[in-house]
């Protein structure tokens, strides 16, 4: 690490200073001395730099001249290009700055902490898929009370969801505070401290839920059908706790790994879709997920990709809110839903990725035209809500055609305070979930993962055309000639835009001789398992059809193309083609 000319001097300067106000020139001359006249050999009249380094260390000095060089922190909150130019700073006082992280809080300052360390157990089985075992929250202060900064725990993990109260088993943990701290707290301290947190914890849930009841009354006054409209204050985690809705939201940053609010909504979109799993009949069972427990395990209900989706798009500045309502024949959903400076509502569905445009039409108003028909496939709304906000629809009709977005207008949508939401589910309550985790890089090589899958397809297809008693041709240049069309396909579901398919059809015109007939079937999965997505493609008629090809001449062609996302989470799209001799 170099220094502009100005800064060493500066530098210079301040070791001189801390050097005369130590006088550590006058110790230095008397060690000498101590040192010649007592260490030496009597033959022996040369100091050498060892000799004077060794006595230094050995009186403390150098321990001493450390202790009084002071460093200090500053938090930068804004990304600042690196400059090869300034590597160290220095500020009036000649103190040396370093950024923050350099130095170990001290153990009162780590008491104050409350986040808990979120711990989830999955199983993985051998073809892949993820199932959610237990989730837990470690209260991990104790050990700022126990001797030497070392602390041994055993926890019981319980279940989730309809097995929320079956232990799974027992986890042994040794915690170890690292760096150590130098001083630690008696453990009556830490319990003090962890009892009033429960305590004020307790009081800031029972004054919400206060708040919360008259709230619904009020609600219900206004008129006695919102009875049966989707408004969700509160909803169960995986560990059947109940938590205020505006919990499961926090603007959430994806860094570099996602540019764009439309490629981040292609992320959640590719996260598998599965319900929560019920025992016996009697509807849909209620589980929410936590943001760590739903990335886990790479798969969760709608409102789980909503509230992800949702907390992205907040990252990005928008004004986003989860959606609480009904789709077609009644049946519960959420989706997330964009407010634009100009008025502009957007609907974005986050299983799918698709968007769209509300526009209310006046149900007392005599159409002009026929009114088409909303693309959108939601037919109530009950509620809003993010971080900050939850507002519940008023409107004479739930119906979500005609209802008017101005959630400032209290006639319409009545709020909840923000003040009530922030005292349960601002960051760092006590009440409110940890930190939301950052996300991380996909582990998954695209390339590879797609040879091998596309190679397992290559021996399943010819499988089962043997088992048929027809033989297979593969032709490498017609599967090469694929890869563009499975592109232009994964670039429209992330941007809308349809682009490159002259090029593709150019291409395949060249290929397919005169006389003979061209077949394509193209198919997107969000899983890797080859086994299961030929299943799947066998069951499309289209499909079997191309496979199973019988004629003159026939040659097969099969590509496959993963397009990965953070999460290791991936889309993955698979285009079987086959080119015949037409015989008529």
């Amino acid at each position: 690490m170099s220094l502009p000319p100005e800064k060493a001097s500066e530098l210079k300067q301040l070791i001189h200073q801390q050097l005369s106000k130590m006088d550590v020139h006058g110790r230095i001359r008397e060690i000498l001395a101590e040192t010649i006249r007592e260490e030496l050999a009597p033959d022996q009249q040369h100091l050498s730099t060892e000799d004077l380094i060794k006595a230094l260390r050995r009186r403390g000095i150098i321990d001493d001249v450390m202790k009084e060089l002071n460093f200090v922190t500053d938090s930068v909150e804004q990304e600042l290009p690196s400059s090869p130019k300034q590597p160290i700073c220095f500020d009036r006082q000649s103190t040396l700055k370093k950024s923050d992280g350099t130095r170990m809080a001290d153990s009162t300052t780590m008491l104050s902490i409350s986040d808990p360390i979120h711990m989830v157990l999955i199983k993985t089985d051998i073809f892949g898929e993820t199932t959610l075992v237990a989730s837990y929250f470690l209260e991990w202060r104790s050990v700022l009370g126990s001797e030497n900064g070392v602390t041994s725990l055993t926890v019981e993990l319980m279940g989730v969801g309809t097995e929320s109260k079956v232990s799974v088993g027992i986890l042994n943990m040794k915690l170890e505070m690292y760096p150590p701290l130098n001083q630690t707290l008696s453990q009556e301290v830490v319990n003090t401290q962890l009892a009033l947190e429960r305590q004020k914890t307790a009081e800031k849930e029972r004054l919400f839920l206060v708040y919360a009841k008259q709230w619904w009354r009020e609600y219900l006054q206004i008129r006695p059908s919102h009875n049966s409209r989707l408004v969700k204050i509160f909803a169960q985690d995986e560990n059947g706790i109940n938590r205020p809705v505006c919990s499961y939201v926090k603007p959430l940053r994806a860094g570099r790994l996602l540019d764009t609010p439309r490629q981040a909504a292609r992320f959640v979109n590719v996260l598998g879709y599965e319900r929560a799993p019920v025992i016996g009949g009697g509807g849909k069972q209620e589980q929410w997920c936590t943001l760590l427990a739903f990335l886990c395990r790479n798969k969760g209900d709608c409102e789980d990709h909503a509230n992800l989706l949702c907390s992205l798009l907040l990252g990005y500045g928008l004004e986003a809110f989860v959606c609480v309502g009904t789709k077609a024949k009644g049946v519960p959903h959420a989706w997330v839903m964009t407010c634009g400076t100009d008025g502009t509502i957007t609907f974005w569905e986050s299983l799918t990725g698709h968007r769209y445009i509300h526009k209310p039409t006046n149900p007392d108003e005599p159409p002009v035209a026929e009114q088409p028909k909303p693309l959108y496939p939601y037919r109530t709304i009950g509620c809003v809500f993010n971080h900050q906000m939850f507002l519940g629809n008023c409107q004479p009709s739930d119906a979500v055609e005609t209802c008017v977005f101005d959630l400032n207008d209290e006639s319409k949508w009545k709020p909840m305070s923000e003040e009530a939401i922030k005292s349960v589910c601002a960051p760092g309550a006590t009440t409110s979930l940890p930190p939301f985790p950052p996300l991380c890089a996909s582990t998954i090589d695209a390339s590879a993962t797609s040879n091998e899958i596309e190679m397992q397809l290559r021996l399943l297809v010819s499988e089962h055309r043997k088992d048929l008693g027809l033989t297979t041709v593969w032709e490498d240049q017609l599967s090469y000639l694929l890869s563009p069309a499975l592109a232009s396909y994964e670039f429209e579901r992330t941007t809308s835009i349809s682009a490159g398919n002259e090029e593709f059809q150019d291409a395949i015109r060249r290929a397919v001789p005169d006389g003979h007939t061209f077949k394509g079937f193209p198919i997107h999965f969000v899983y890797r398992n080859a086994r299961r997505a030929f299943a799947t493609c066998l069951r499309s008629p289209f499909c079997e059809e191309i496979i199973c090809c019988r004629g003159d001449q026939v040659r097969l062609a099969v590509r496959v193309r993963v397009f990965t996302y953070p999460e290791s989470a991936c889309a993955v799209w698979i285009m079987f083609a086959c080119k015949y001799r037409s015989v008529l």
